[in-house]
């Protein structure tokens, strides 16, 4: 489980707090007392979690391009970090295919400039570059990946957060871990939660649909992933970061994934947010064709739940519920700070049972 202790008064830089995962990673940090400083372009979408949250209100919140190398050398040397967090990406397969160049530089050169920029840092004990599942060589097989299986990449957002992992694993070893800095990498399944608007993903796609009383259309619904609620691997990231900045020699990559049993396909994760939703909830395949995708991605988290002891702590229906929630929680207006930092706080007690 995440040790508050470590985190009081910890100084965090923290890049895409403006973006789901980062939003919900920001408002955690804050709740420990942890001085983070943002860095990300300002919100995708319109409502955002960001917003909805406030989570820009109680830390420096610096909107900016990770490609902008000297807004972001700038900012890294204000910030004076001790934790990294690198999450700021383009994140989503569809995106990149309309934008490949876009997807690699953001995602290959953004993380190459900020480990440029953490060469002179040598305040910082410990850096978690995230990436993705989707990082691996996938053989469509129905064997879990490892973190020592190849990497590779069909479509250029695969291929950019393979290129990410490799242009880390270049800079731990060439520059940062002679100057005492531990550097992983995190690749984790496909998250949801509350406060999701991102297009093209199922979840929000879904609820969207439901809360509008129309079917929703669902895209491969044969396909199978790693589903976890966005507070699973947020917890493996702040405890990788807690233990190679104690064990340096952890520094390496590392997989978050969920229970063997999670990993569904999606007209799985569909029938099951319908019927937790209820009335008016209803879906059917999408018949359009699409470019490729891989059709089966599972992951092998044995390394992280036998060396750091992290684990999934929710079930796929709790955490489903939790999203509907959320959700619900929203449309009635209510504080979503408050609702976000609840759903934290429960979880932190759920992981520490």
């Amino acid at each position: 489980m995440v040790t508050p202790g470590f985190w009081a008064g910890k100084r965090v830089f923290l890049t895409g707090h403006t973006g789901f995962k980062g939003s919900w990673l920001s408002l955690w940090l804050q709740s420990l007392g942890a001085e983070v400083t943002g860095y990300a372009l300002a919100p995708a979408t319109t409502p955002s979690l960001f917003d909805l949250a406030r989570v820009g209100n109680d830390m420096p919140s610096i909107i900016a391009d990770i490609r902008d190398i000297d807004s972001l050398f700038s900012a890294v040397r204000a910030a004076r970090p001790q934790i990294v967090l690198h999450l700021a990406a383009q994140a989503l397969v569809s995106d990149g295919y309309r934008d490949p160049l876009g997807t690699l530089s953001t995602n290959v050169q953004g993380t190459a400039n900020l480990l440029e920029a953490l060469r002179e840092e040598s305040r910082v004990e410990a850096v978690v570059v995230v990436t993705s599942d989707k990082c691996y060589d996938n053989r469509e097989w129905p064997w879990p990946y490892r973190e020592s299986d190849p990497l590779g990449g069909h479509d250029p957002y695969s291929a950019s957060k393979a290129c990410a992992e490799l242009v880390t694993a270049s800079y731990r070893k060439s520059f940062l871990a002679e100057h005492g800095i531990a550097v992983a990498t995190a690749r984790a399944g496909n998250v949801f939660g509350g406060g999701d608007w991102s297009p093209n993903r199922l979840v929000p796609d879904l609820l969207a649909a439901f809360a509008g009383r129309t079917p929703a259309i669902v895209r491969r619904p044969g396909a199978i992933r790693p589903w976890q609620h966005v507070l699973e691997p947020l917890q493996g990231y702040l405890m990788l970061a807690e233990r190679i900045a104690r064990e340096p020699r952890l520094a390496g990559a590392w997989n978050f994934g969920p229970c063997e049993s999670d990993c569904l396909t999606v007209g799985d994760i569909a029938t099951r947010l319908a019927a937790i939703w209820g009335e008016g909830a209803s879906w059917h395949p999408e018949s359009s064709t699409f470019p490729h995708e891989a059709s089966m991605l599972r992951l092998d988290s044995s390394q992280a739940r036998e060396r750091l002891g992290w684990r999934p702590c929710l079930t796929i229906d709790s955490a489903l519920a939790a999203t509907v929630s959320w959700y619900r929680a929203w449309l009635t207006a209510a504080d979503m700070q408050a609702v976000t930092l609840a759903q934290i706080r429960d979880f932190h007690t759920h992981a520490s049972r």
